[in-house]
């Protein structure tokens, strides 16, 4: 069996080991893959691994020795997938592995906005508190968390998770979803977009990227909120109008957001968020911790011997 990775750094840049694989089969891994070098690369092959490399139609056409591709992520909108069922290609994600580290970075960027830990450090290291009359010194509006209305799209496994910590922290959780209310834990309010826009103190997003949810924090959205509103997105960049956030942010209709994700990664320079007043911006990494990649790396081997053995697990299909 020949395994191919396309894309193998962003998973493991070191610090983990691809052995597993190497057990399996004949393994080879790059670091990244051009468009131009995908074919050349695994036209031999019968799975291909990957995170961010577009396995379209026209490529997917143009292997007939290929059984599986293993998606390294919870996302697959990378693959085709009409076109692979079509070839008889079986395609699985990992989902999961990542909830507690993107939940994680949630509260990292809502705290970093309310408390401005870094901002003190490196104040402090400018003299500014040794120079201070007072015992305390502060230059920024700092805020309590509890009492505060948490809004949620979305209540999946990250958002569970969002929305637990949010209640530990003495917030009120406000949440869109699909659930019914009476599946719900006593202390999550099911609301309405617009009740959630307006009247949510943090707004977070935790919905798949779909038709129904491209930009759906926009102008109009983003007018509901509060002045004194944070916006936090970790889930996928084009859930929100980027434009409309910098605007929103530079005008001060809103106070701050804490974005993990971008509509193109890495960013094009004149991305409008990268220059946005109170907007912190932090490089698509709340999947990367080593506990998460090592849990990924982990579900990657499971859904490939399943594969193997006949059984597919963590199987996605067209829908």
């Amino acid at each position: 069996m020949i395994i191919k990775v396309l894309d193998g750094y962003s998973l493991n840049p070191g610090d983990l080991s691809w052995d597993g694989l190497k057990e399996i089969g004949q393994t080879t891994v790059y670091d990244r893959t051009s468009p131009e070098e995908i074919f050349e690369r695994i036209k031999d092959a019968d799975v291909v691994l990957t995170n961010k490399v577009q396995l379209t139609s026209s490529v997917l056409n143009s292997l007939p020795k290929l059984k599986y591709i293993g998606v390294l992520a919870t996302g697959y909108n990378v693959v085709d997938i009409k076109a692979a069922q079509e070839r008889g290609i079986v395609v699985t994600n990992i989902p999961s592995y990542s909830t507690d580290s993107v939940a994680q970075l949630v509260f990292s960027h809502l705290l970093a906005i309310v408390s401005r830990v870094e901002h003190y450090t490196e104040e402090n290291k400018q003299g500014k508190w040794a120079g201070c009359a007072d015992f305390c010194y502060w230059d920024t509006p700092l805020h309590e968390l509890a009492g505060k209305n948490f809004g949620i799209i979305g209540l999946g496994h990250i958002g569970s998770k969002v929305a637990e910590i949010a209640h530990a922290f003495g917030m009120k959780v406000i949440a869109y979803t699909s659930k019914d209310q009476c599946s719900l834990p006593e202390w999550v309010e099911k609301a309405s977009l617009d009740r959630l826009f307006k009247i949510s103190d943090v707004v977070s997003l935790h919905c798949p990227l779909n038709e129904s949810t491209l930009h759906i924090v926009d102008e109009s959205r983003l007018n509901q909120m509060k002045a004194s509103s944070i916006l936090i997105n970790t889930g996928r960049g084009p859930l929100v109008d980027e434009n409309a956030l910098a605007e929103a942010l530079n005008e001060r209709k809103i106070y701050a957001a804490g974005i993990d994700v971008l509509s193109s990664e890495p960013p094009k320079a004149d991305n409008p968020l990268l220059t946005a007043r109170n907007c912190f911006i932090t490089p698509h990494i709340g999947w990367a911790t080593k506990e998460a990649r090592e849990r990924l790396m982990k579900i990657t081997l499971e859904n490939l011997k399943a594969f193997v053995a006949g059984s597919p697990i963590n199987e996605v299909t067209n829908r």
